[in-house]
């Protein structure tokens, strides 16, 4: 154990294009575990998923658009800035440097989670962080083999996150939205109206972008 720290959120991912669902779980996360801030990291060259619909360009403004009035919310582009894969063991030990005050909250979905395994260098990722795991009502631990092994790291209490440096997984509960940037695509590309699933300003900016 260490002395208490305040905690830094990381909410990484393509947000491709950014959404309610996104934003709202940011909020929950923040406010049920004491976050100083929320990080959103988007990533340039994602290694475990197809590349994204929507450039680097655009999905950076859409996000800053998204984040700017919302205190405690931040657009990092860390992983934008950095040549090549973004791997996230590299974002973290980036992190650790720059907020030596801070312990570091990983906020990932469950699908996220249960592949965890297939990172880049996964098992150090508890060396740098907390893992908040975004559990919906009937969530089963994940059933991969070296996943079974973290549930020793598991709390039920938040406060840990504050006390210990990392190494610690929580599940937390957020508002069920369902909303997702694949619907948000598929809705666009058929000429449907996609408002009230993403901030109007995000919304407008996107439909700019690709009517031009």
């Amino acid at each position: 154990m260490t002395n208490s720290k305040p905690l830094l959120g990381i909410l990484g991912g393509t947000f491709d294009p950014v959404h309610f669902g996104h934003l709202r779980t940011a909020l929950d996360v923040m406010q049920a575990l004491d976050l100083e801030q929320v990080r959103f990291l988007p990533n340039s060259v994602p290694p475990h998923r197809e590349q994204p619909w929507l450039d680097v360009t655009t999905r950076k403004q859409l996000l800053e658009i998204a984040v700017q009035d919302m205190p405690g919310f931040e657009l990092d582009c860390r992983e934008l800035d950095r040549e090549g894969k973004s791997y996230m063991v590299d974002t973290l030990t980036s992190l650790r440097a720059d907020f030596p005050g801070h312990h570091l909250c990983l906020i990932l979905g469950m699908d996220a989670f249960a592949g965890l395994h297939q990172w880049h260098q996964w098992q150090r990722i508890l060396e740098f962080c907390h893992i908040v795991v975004i559990a919906r009502p009937g969530f089963d631990w994940p059933t991969a083999p070296e996943l079974q092994a973290l549930e020793r790291h598991r709390t039920d209490d938040a406060g840990e996150l504050k006390r210990a440096e990392a190494g610690r997984i929580l599940l937390q509960s957020v508002t069920q939205l369902d909303i997702s940037a694949s619907n948000i695509r598929k809705q666009l590309q058929a000429g449907q109206d996609i408002r009230y699933l993403l901030p109007e300003a995000v919304r407008l900016k996107l439909l700019e972008k690709l009517n031009t």
